[in-house]
């Protein structure tokens, strides 16, 4: 599975990462370190930071990016955040710009 189909995965099966990065980054380098062999529960900070620069984790701007984009096409991926920043910033600016006379 690539990493665009183990993102759009886990957007539909927990709701909650669709607005979080974060959370959703944490998630997929879990499953990362177990698949190469590494608790995730014991590993020493700098073997993390070691694995993460030697791109053996997948880096934090992809995974946003793909999130973007799949949300960008999907309107069901889309979380809370976007109807919030949709709806009520988006008809606040076309009063402003007098777009809703």
């Amino acid at each position: 599975m690539n990493i665009k189909e183990v993102i759009n995965d886990l957007l539909n099966k927990k709701p909650y990462l669709r607005d979080n990065d974060n959370k959703l980054c944490t998630h997929i380098w879990y499953k990362e370190m177990k698949k190469i062999g590494y608790d995730p529960h014991n590993i020493p900070a700098t073997d993390f930071l070691l694995l993460y620069a030697k791109n053996k984790l997948t880096l934090s701007p992809s995974i946003k990016r793909i999130r973007a984009k799949l949300q960008e096409e999907n309107i069901l991926l889309r979380g809370k955040k976007y109807y919030i920043r949709k709806g009520l910033a988006q008809d606040k600016w076309k009063t402003k710009l007098g777009y809703n006379i």
